[in-house]
Order: C-alpha cells, then structure tokens, then sequence
C-alpha cells in the first residue's frame, strides 16, 4: 500500500492505494473536523458520509471532479446532514441510521450544529434513497460489506481490508456510557482486527492501524479501571489525564465522566 497526502485550500486528502482500489480520506478542517471517505476504482467511486459544511462540499465536488471519479453512491451513516452534496447522486441507508438522523442522536446534533454554525452549515439531511440491510452490496464495481448497528451501520471493504466505523482516535478520549458500553466497542474493535483488517477509518479521526486499534483498546480497559477507583467524576477525570496527557476530546472525557458519574 502506498499512501499521499494532498493539501487543498481548506482541508487536505489522504490517498491509500489498495491494488486498483483508491481510499481517500478528506479531512475537511472545519469546525467539527469530519472525515468524509472516497472509494474509487477505474473512474467509478462510492461516498462514506458527507461533508455538512458548505464551504466542504463545495472543496470536495471540486476534487471529485477534478480527478474525473464518477460517484455511484453515497451511503449515509452517522452523518446524513449536507444534502446539497452531489444532490443527483443515489444515497444508501438502512432503517437504522434513518432512525438515528431522524429521531435520534444524529437529529439532536443536526439541530445543534445548526444553530451554532448557521447558514455556513448545510442542514439538509439525508432520510431517503434505497434501503439496505445487512450483507454484501456492489457499487460502482465495489463490493462493500454493510454491519449495521444499534445506531447507523458500519462498513467493511474487503479489496482494501479496512473498515469504516463512527469513531476511533487512539490519541483521542472516547465517549463511553458505562463499563458495559466499553467492553462493546473493545469487543467490536478486537473482531475487526481478527478478521485481519489493516485500515481503520473512522469520521472523527485519519486513517489508523492495527497499533491505534491496540492503543485504543487499551485505553478502554484503563479507562474501566480508572473509573472503578474513582471516586467522582472530578476525580475520575484527573486520573484519566494523568495516565492519557495530551489526548484531545476532552469534552468526550466530559460526558464519559458524566455518564459514569451520575451525582
């Protein structure tokens, strides 16, 4: 695998050469700084999750063109806001991601944003397109392999063995609801790196290895450990910094500290 990093005006893309299969990773560099996935093969490309910032969609349409990739889909996962982008192309989902940027979290984030960003923020969401379900699709001569989840779906790309999944960030803090809740994603991470996968792609976070998962795990089972010893959130949260300085996201370190500190 050969991988480059091409800078644009705003963001910057990451290209991994997988044989014939190319997976880019646009990092839009906006507020919230997503990561918007691009799988093409001979001309023919398919879009994990779309850029919701106006100035992203407009950077992205623009490479997209300009290296000639006609996209054939767009699946909408955990991200469904931004339906100005490649508006005529077909979109993807299964019944569980509609649930979740209709009524659920994505909806309440969706609503958030909007109101803190304005109209620089595309809110038009994403709820309607053909409906998939688990199992293996093909698309522009990609075969994908869709997992959906208790919030929205994962995906598998088997020629490039590398997943995509909402979030990972081995340097970053995670969201965890309670222990349970942390040995599900331990759980979920381990599977991945037993079917052999190389490349994790997440929509918070570049592209990671085999080694960020490992570091990621590790984290989790500390993160259980820390939280058991602890004797509140204040003090729960002093003691994750201590063992993990520098990790960004601490307003995820904020809500794990609320979830299992209920006081």
């Amino acid at each position: 695998m050969t991988t480059t990093t091409e800078q644009l005006s705003k963001g910057k893309v990451t290209t991994i050469e997988c044989g014939d299969l190319n997976v880019r990773v646009y990092s839009t560099n906006d507020a919230i700084n997503d990561q918007v996935i691009l799988l093409d093969r001979a001309g023919k490309g398919v879009v994990i999750e779309l850029p919701c910032f106006r100035d992203s969609i407009e950077e992205m349409t623009a490479y997209i063109k300009g290296k000639d990739i006609s996209i054939e889909g767009k699946l909408v996962s955990y991200h469904a806001a931004g339906s100005s982008f490649l508006p005529d192309v077909k979109s993807y989902m299964t019944d569980s991601s509609v649930a979740y940027n209709t009524d659920g979290e994505g909806a309440q984030l969706i609503k958030g944003f909007t109101g803190a960003f304005g109209s620089g923020f595309d809110s038009g969401t994403v709820n309607s397109g053909e409906r998939i379900g688990a199992g293996t699709i093909g698309i522009g001569g990609i075969e994908l392999e869709i997992i959906p989840n208790g919030d929205a779906f994962e995906v598998y790309i088997p020629a490039a063995k590398a997943v995509y999944v909402h979030m990972i960030g081995h340097d970053c803090h995670s969201i965890v609801g309670s222990p349970a809740h942390a040995d599900s994603i331990i759980r979920n991470l381990r599977g991945y790196l037993d079917r052999g996968t190389q490349i994790f792609l997440s929509s918070h976070y570049g592209p990671e290895t085999r080694e960020d998962v490992e570091a990621k795990i590790a984290y989790l089972q500390e993160l259980k450990d820390i939280a058991a010893g602890s004797e509140d959130r204040e003090d729960f949260k002093a003691r994750v910094n201590a063992m993990f300085p520098g990790y960004s996201g601490s307003n995820y370190l904020d809500m794990t500290a609320g979830f299992l500190f209920r006081d």
